[in-house]
């Protein structure tokens, strides 16, 4: 099920006496909770009967004992279990005793006035497990792990709507290049944009690249794209940019750092035949970053990012061992990778 239609539909009349949440993308599970709770709830009935417990603390029988309990002068519940890593293989090291059949009975059974929502935060689940087969078979399961570009677009356009807006593909791309993946950043940077279009007008790439700056992360991206280009003179002016903005350069570098080892590792990788899906599940990356990498070191050799690292790592060490200023020495680093 996905979780844009989902939280489109969520009203009281309509909603599934149990959920379950699982993946990563915690923004989304914040999201997910907080239209339910509204949707559930008028004035300051959520008060008593917006149930928030996780696992770690709270037996599994309690659980179920609090799913069961009557709404307090509220004719909805809502019960939110957290961490939920009975559904995977992870040990956590915790004294209570969770009792599984009590919550596999409620699966069967599930009180009519309350809405329970598991949450697994995780990226994998543990197929093999009663639990979580009952719990994707039995609920109404969605799937909360990062989305992909065609699935965030998809979001951006159901937020718009629903503040009866449009935003125009360009602006939807522009946006994602500006935030990246970053979904609680690109939220709030899309109701910047809307509350400044005029009433009736879309977003345009034009409101997007007149209100959204990009991220330090994306501009260090840029960066390295000059020095792959041999631009030194833009890289130098934009790293410059950055410390008017009160960006640290040892923090710049650490950025500059990273970068290029994800380039590396995709590049290698590139090599062997992994597909963008792969890489992203290996790399723990998000796969827009991955999409972002694979595009550009089609224009860098194995060699020159490996050489990269070496020279920041250099870099790195003659800051912290006072060897040299740490604004210069960055600088100089960029001018060093511009030549390569």
């Amino acid at each position: 099920m996905s979780i844009i239609t989902e939280m489109n539909q969520l009203s009281s009349e309509t909603m599934a006496p149990v959920y379950f949440l699982y993946g990563t993308e915690r923004y989304l599970i914040e999201q997910f909770l907080q239209k339910a709770s509204e949707a559930l709830f008028a004035g300051e009935e959520g008060e008593m009967n917006d149930i928030r417990l996780r696992l770690q603390d709270t037996p599994l029988g309690e659980v179920v004992e609090e799913a069961e309990t009557v709404p307090f002068f509220s004719k909805r519940k809502l019960v939110v279990i957290q961490d939920f890593y009975l559904a995977t293989s992870q040990k956590v090291a915790t004294k209570l005793e969770h009792d599984i059949p009590a919550l596999e009975a409620y699966l069967d059974s599930p009180a009519q006035e309350t809405v329970l929502v598991v949450v697994a935060p995780y990226e994998k689940l543990d197929e093999r497990k009663k639990i979580t087969k009952k719990l994707k078979k039995q609920t109404s399961a969605i799937d909360v792990n990062p989305f992909d570009e065609k699935e965030t677009f998809a979001w951006m356009e159901a937020i718009a709507k629903q503040e009866g807006v449009a935003i125009e593909q360009d602006a939807k791309q522009l946006l994602y290049k500006r935030t990246g993946p970053n979904l609680m950043l690109l939220h709030r940077e899309l109701e910047k944009c809307m509350l400044y279009s005029k009433d009736g007008d879309p977003v345009t790439a034009s409101i997007v690249d007149e209100l959204v700056a990009e991220t330090v992360e994306q501009s260090v991206f840029t960066v390295i794209d000059y020095t792959a280009k041999g631009r030194a003179g833009d890289a130098v002016r934009l790293y410059h940019q950055l410390l008017r903005q009160k960006e640290e350069p040892l923090a710049i570098l650490a950025l500059l750092t990273r970068q290029f080892r994800q380039f590396f590792q995709v590049k290698t990788r590139l090599a062997k035949g992994y597909t963008q899906k792969e890489m992203a599940s290996q790399l723990k990356l998000h796969p827009y970053v991955v999409k972002l990498a694979m595009q550009q070191v089609k224009a860098l050799t194995t060699k020159q990012l490996r050489q990269a690292l070496i020279v920041c790592e250099e870099t790195d060490y003659a800051i912290k061992t006072g060897q040299a200023d740490k604004e210069l020495a960055v600088e100089l680093l960029l001018l060093r990778l511009a030549s390569t």
